[in-house]
């Protein structure tokens, strides 16, 4: 104990220049985005190969497991640790209306008794709508089957309305949102129309955010199969989960085939309450604020926009299974869908310009002061 007590009065008279370290240390000029690659089908591209994982759409989670994430070139629906990118030894077969291999897309979590009691829901470009849960082992079941219509499901959401749960639709090919009530009878009193939305235009993905659909809008094919890419093509819609148009979120400028949607929590860097917007047309993370104006696109250690080629589902961890609830996570399908990635992207302070010196210099100088007062010696003044 007498050692102890000795202690303190040598290092106390640092303690004052110690703390002007530590705070000058942490000054920051903002933040840029570091890039993860966990998973991927090409091997040494990602930490871990998994062949499964080709054109990946959409990703969910429950609230503290692993990320599911929907293959649409492998009609699968495989699960992986967000922390280390560990797959878990499952994967699940996707149905398909024809027998042959389903094309998934976007999925959500069902935390409720509804769709009988499925867990993750599946939608997919066969017209499907299918759900898994524990008891049907390595095979989701249809729930859903609107391939008589020819839709063509690119996204799904899930709220609740009353007493009744719905899985909102996105069909592309018809360009409207098919609302599947839990019970069976549907209640809502909206038609989820945009009555400014350009002709030309499908709906191409949904997200619940808030109680509030948001509703991603991209230039059709002469098919009205796929999405055709360009700056400015793409528009962001708000709905209630009635389906009353709410306003238009965003207009052409940055989008460019938007897909992806997710609100950035508080520690997301500079970002924080915002909504992040993915393109999958050139694979920038644009950020808006809540008024739907652009604030500015996530940047790598260069200064420039990231672009993460084949950019789909996009989303937050949950300090479980699924990673850090600080950390984006997404999902994407390179090389034109025929490869995949599954990877997050970290918020990393940038030090203001010379912070990173002086408080090297203010660090060396502590130590020395404390050290000279360890010794009895008297401590140098910095001059000569």
């Amino acid at each position: 104990m007498k050692h102890h007590r000795q202690g303190i009065p040598f290092l106390a008279p640092a303690l004052p220049l110690l703390a002007l370290c530590l705070v000058s240390t942490d000054l920051h000029a903002g933040f840029v985005f570091q890039e993860t690659d966990l998973v991927s089908d090409i091997a040494g591209r990602a930490a871990v190969t998994d062949p499964n994982l080709v054109n990946p759409w959409g990703i969910s989670r429950n609230p503290t497991g692993p990320w599911w994430v929907s293959n649409g070139a492998t009609g699968t629906s495989t699960l992986y640790n967000g922390n280390t990118g560990t797959p878990v030894p499952l994967v699940v077969s996707i149905p398909n209306p024809s027998g042959g291999m389903a094309a998934p897309t976007g999925q959500v979590f069902n935390g409720g008794s509804g769709f009988n009691a499925d867990r993750f829901i599946f939608a997919s470009e066969d017209g499907l709508i299918s759900g898994w849960r524990g008891s049907l082992g390595s095979t989701a079941e249809t729930l859903f089957n609107r391939s008589d219509v020819g839709a063509i499901y690119k996204g799904v959401a899930i709220g609740t309305v009353g007493a009744d749960t719905y899985l909102y639709a996105a069909d592309f090919h018809n360009n409207r949102i098919d609302a599947f009530s839990s019970s069976g009878m549907s209640s809502l009193t909206g038609n989820f129309m945009d009555p400014t939305l350009p002709s030309g235009y499908g709906v191409f993905n949904v997200q619940n955010i808030g109680n509030q659909l948001y509703v991603t809008y991209a230039q059709q094919d002469a098919n009205a199969e796929d999405d055709v890419a360009g700056a400015g093509l793409g528009f962001v819609s708000v709905f209630t989960l009635n389906g009353d148009f709410v306003r238009r979120f965003a207009s052409n400028g940055p989008l460019n085939a938007p897909w992806g949607v997710a609100m950035a929590p508080a520690g997301f860097g500079d970002f924080g309450g915002n909504l992040i917007v993915g393109n999958f047309g050139d694979g920038l993370l644009n950020v808006f604020d809540t008024s739907g104006n652009f604030v500015d696109s996530l940047r790598g250690w260069n200064g420039d926009p990231l672009a993460i080629d084949g950019l789909w589902g996009i989303g937050f961890g949950n300090n479980g299974a699924a990673g850090p609830s600080d950390d984006l996570f997404f999902a994407a399908g390179l090389d034109d869908e025929t490869h995949g990635l599954f990877g997050r992207l970290t918020a990393v302070p940038v030090p203001e310009p010379g912070t990173t010196t002086a408080g090297a210099a203010l660090l060396l100088l502590c130590a020395g002061t404390w050290y000279a007062r360890r010794r009895g010696a008297k401590p140098a003044s910095g001059t000569s």
